[in-house]
Order: structure tokens, then sequence, then C-alpha cells
């Protein structure tokens, strides 16, 4: 793919239009779902598509067999984790 640098604002909202030529390159239409990665001073924002969203997933799928943790430990799990934080 062909580099293509485009400027962009960030509304009072928090919203950023992206460019029309990196929106048409991209194939980004109303709905499309996006995935935000910030590394320190770096925001990547990539389109997420089925096949994606399926990868990026992957290891926690594995992750979570690997313990033998089920759904419905989940809640319990968060709610010791936000304890903890407190």
């Amino acid at each position: 793919m062909n580099e293509l640098i485009e400027m962009g604002k960030i509304s009072s909202r928090g919203q950023v239009s992206i460019p029309s030529d990196i929106r048409n390159k991209m194939g980004l239409e109303e709905g499309t779902k996006v995935l935000f990665l910030l590394e320190n001073d770096t925001l990547l924002i990539k389109r997420v598509t089925q096949r994606s969203f399926a990868e990026i997933t992957k290891p926690l799928k594995e992750a979570a067999k690997k313990s033998r943790m089920k759904e419905s430990d989940v809640p319990e799990i968060i709610q010791r984790f936000r304890a903890s934080k407190k």
C-alpha cells in the first residue's frame, strides 16, 4: 500500500473525521468498525473485519481454555480486579 498522509482535527466532542481519500482507500463506510491501539504517543486505527476480529480474540480464547475459565466466572473476576484497584 502506498503511503498516504492526511491531517485531521478533533472536535469538541472528541470526534475525528477520517479524510475522504483515506476512507475511500480503506473502504471505510458508515458503520465500519475500527480498533484503536495506543502505544506511548502513537495511536493506531485499524479497520476490523471478521477475520481480524478472530485474530485479535484468538489468544484470549486460547488463554481462557488453558485456564479452564468459564464465561460465568467473568463477573466475579471483574469484581475482584476492581476491588483490588481501590
